[in-house]
């Protein structure tokens, strides 16, 4: 068996229990005789490996094998998807709740579970048997079912039928449980349907939890209609919530890379009070890689009337969005202003084109500033460009 040879380990467990019916090995071969079956992935073994396991429960109640339940539940699985109908059956029982009596709890990493392996096999039921069997498990509200819950939420976004964004919102707005509320957001995010749309923002206009928010945030942006777009472009107008929520509207935005959301967050930023907003409407510009981007954000850095810091990260945006060289450079001479030329020369530093290092020498050499100077003579020795040793030497000699 530890060889992978499972039709021969079978074989081996079973004339074991054929030669020494009465050894105290005996009942455990049976469990091992069904996990070598059922390990061959032969889907005429399985049946064998349930008579096997049946055996050893009735025959030997008291055998100590550790995993037998899982083994058992594992095996019905492949035989529900097969069509079996015994095993069809013992699925739905052991995946409908048990209100008054159930075992240790499941943990996260528990998928051996027999109720878990139930509540997986529903994914392969049609939705009229399998939904009635999930809503019966969210219902619960035990904290021994809270791993069930958070499986259930993803097998019902699975299951296209008239109800299923209604479920979700349900769950992502009364389960007591904060992973379960999020996964229920997240998979709404995975249905796409207008309904799914409207679930979403009614999560945003009605929630008090700003992670639920956020993560209602990121499913409408998954969703690619219109709808979605709006909703999200309204909630980062929106005064009335948090700024960090807002960021995240305005991040998602950025990137779904459209021309209408570019324009809006142009126009958005002029109507902004937070730094922090304006800050993430600039990063958002940067990456949507529009010319029309590139010249607003260098209209920006040129912007007297906008505060040095906001003018200094529009620059290094504008740079790392790959604005040309020329334009960047022709900033440097028009402005008189020490902390955006210091910039500017942050910005050539993290270009790869030769012009970048021509700036670089030019103001290493001719700048009236010393203090920039020798700003620019720092990066070029940050540089493997040739042209950027020959200039330091020159400056040495000289």
């Amino acid at each position: 068996m530890n060889r992978g040879r499972y039709d021969d380990a079978a074989t081996a467990f079973a004339n074991l229990i054929k030669r020494y019916p009465r050894s105290n090995y005996t009942s455990e071969a049976y469990y091992w005789q069904a996990f070598a079956l059922y390990k061959t992935g032969d889907a005429g073994n399985f049946g064998s490996a349930r008579a096997a396991l049946d055996y050893q429960r009735t025959r030997f109640p008291n055998a100590r094998s550790r995993d037998a339940e899982a083994l058992y539940a594992q095996i019905q699985v492949a035989l529900a998807k097969q069509g079996d109908q015994p095993a069809v059956i013992w699925v739905r029982d052991h995946a409908k709740p048990d209100t008054t009596t159930h075992g240790p709890c499941t943990t996260s990493d528990d998928d051996d579970d027999p109720r878990i392996a139930a509540l997986n096999a529903l994914l392969q039921m049609d939705a009229e048997s399998a939904m009635p069997i999930l809503k019966q498990v969210l219902a619960r509200r035990d904290n021994c079912s809270v791993q069930l819950r958070r499986k259930a939420v993803f097998i019902i976004s699975q299951k296209r039928t008239a109800e299923t964004e209604d479920i979700l919102l349900s769950a992502a707005r009364g389960d007591p449980d904060q992973e379960v509320r999020e996964q229920a957001v997240f998979w709404l995010s995975q249905v796409g349907s207008e309904k799914a749309v409207t679930a979403l923002d009614s999560i945003l206009q009605s929630s008090t939890d700003e992670e639920i928010q956020k993560k209602a945030l990121f499913a409408l942006s998954q969703i690619r209609v219109d709808r979605a777009g709006q909703i999200l472009r309204d909630f980062a107008e929106k005064a009335s919530a948090s700024d960090d929520a807002r960021e995240q509207a305005i991040f998602w935005l950025g990137q779904a890379h459209s021309a209408q959301n570019a324009a809006f967050l142009r126009g958005l930023y002029t109507r902004l009070n937070s730094d922090d907003l304006k800050e993430k409407v600039i990063f958002s510009l940067s990456q949507m890689r529009d010319p029309d981007n590139g010249r607003w954000l260098l209209d920006l850095a040129q912007n007297e009337r906008e505060p040095v810091e906001m003018r200094k990260k529009a620059l290094f945006w504008a740079g790392q969005m790959g604005v040309s060289l020329p334009d960047l450079a022709g900033i440097y001479d028009r402005t008189t202003n020490e902390e955006m030329k210091e910039q500017l020369i942050f910005v050539y530093s993290q270009r790869h084109e030769s012009e970048a290092v021509d700036k670089l020498i030019d103001i290493a050499k001719h700048d009236p500033n010393a203090e920039l100077r020798k700003k620019a003579v720092f990066w070029l020795g940050q540089s493997h460009d040739p042209r950027a040793r020959q200039a330091l030497l020159d400056i040495i000699n000289q």
